[in-house]
């Protein structure tokens, strides 16, 4: 593992333990070049998955992009950090299980969306009005309306 701190490629692992989700390993690692000391992370990945954008670009499926995109919609929320884990968990689970390689972005904020919606409402709220590209305050009190069963959606 190269050192992110002076690029030596002789780091050693000086600890190993499972990482609080149990769906990783911890490693604690230590540069002799510089002495620099930095965590890594490792996980299985079941296949490479390849997301196929709305605009017919393909791109290879990062983890860490999901899990950016999710963390900014629970901001101050009161979710315990383990359980964002496990959800973020249980979605690249999902996708790596589906059969395929190649998965619509759509799709995959579908997945995201429908796990949000059982965590917290305001959490998804954030997420949709991203995917779905609200552009006034009127998207916004659409898709809250249809959120309320007891109040129906108005049309104009």
């Amino acid at each position: 593992m190269r050192c992110p701190f002076c690029g030596n490629i002789d780091t050693q692992v000086k600890d190993s333990r499972p990482a609080e989700d149990h769906v990783s390993i911890r490693r604690r690692r230590f540069c002799p070049a510089c002495g620099g000391r930095f965590t890594t992370y490792e996980r299985v990945q079941l296949r490479d998955l390849v997301v196929i954008k709305t605009s017919g670009k393909r791109e290879d499926f990062d983890r860490d992009k999901l899990e950016r995109s999710i963390r900014i919609s629970m901001q101050k929320r009161p979710i315990d950090p383990e359980r964002i884990d496990q959800m973020i968990s249980g979605i690249v689970r999902r996708l790596e299980s589906m059969g395929e390689t190649d998965i619509g972005s759509k799709q995959i904020g579908e997945i995201v969306m429908e796990a949000l919606a059982r965590i917290d409402t305001v959490a998804y709220v954030r997420f949709a009005s991203v995917y779905k590209n609200f552009q006034a305050a009127d998207d916004f009190d659409k898709f809250v309306q249809e959120l309320r069963p007891d109040h129906p959606v108005e049309e104009e």
